[in-house]
């Protein structure tokens, strides 16, 4: 198991009083230990609205594993159907959802939709960008854009990003 970072801070007193209900709140799998279904996960969860860094994870895996073929096929998988999980979410939304219980005014949807009209599909390329590549995918889903280009641009990205670990790392 994995434990967050702030667990070592704190967590020593309240061990004392509750150490298996506090040690399960705060432990994680140590998804490096799962070998390739452990990246999977990894990169998959990463490219949803989950905030976990798919890079740290394959760049630990690479140096774990002979197999850098497995590692960029594995990540690119995960990557992006985590980020067609999200581009499927947006496009169950509704308008009405959003200003209903996100409490986002309607207006502030029109300004985004000219950015995705602008640019379109091919926010999809860059999908893998830390933070806001979530984002975009929800959004390019949300504002039904063409999936079949959509999802080939976002498998397009999400190898050339894992490549280019590979590659900087000279894994190959």
């Amino acid at each position: 198991m994995v434990i967050i970072g702030i667990y070592p801070l704190f967590m020593p007193c309240v061990d004392a009083v509750m150490p298996d209900a506090i040690g399960h709140l705060f432990a994680l799998p140590d998804l490096g230990a799962w070998g390739l279904w452990g990246l999977f996960v990894g990169t998959f969860l990463a490219a949803t609205v989950v905030p976990f860094s798919s890079d740290v994870l394959y760049v630990a895996m690479l140096q774990m594993t002979a197999s850098p073929w497995a590692c960029l096929a594995v990540a690119t998988a995960g990557n992006w159907l985590g980020s067609l999980t999200s581009f499927g979410l947006g496009r169950l939304g509704k308008w009405e959802w959003l200003e209903r219980w996100f409490k986002v005014d309607r207006a502030k949807l029109e300004k985004q939709k000219v950015y995705v009209d602008r640019y379109g599909v091919w926010l999809a390329l860059v999908s893998w960008l830390p933070f806001v590549g979530d984002l975009f995918s929800i959004a390019l889903g949300f504002y039904k854009t063409n999936p079949w280009l959509t999802a080939l641009l976002m498998l397009l990205g999400k190898f050339l990003r894992f490549l280019f670990w590979n590659l900087l790392l000279g894994a190959f």
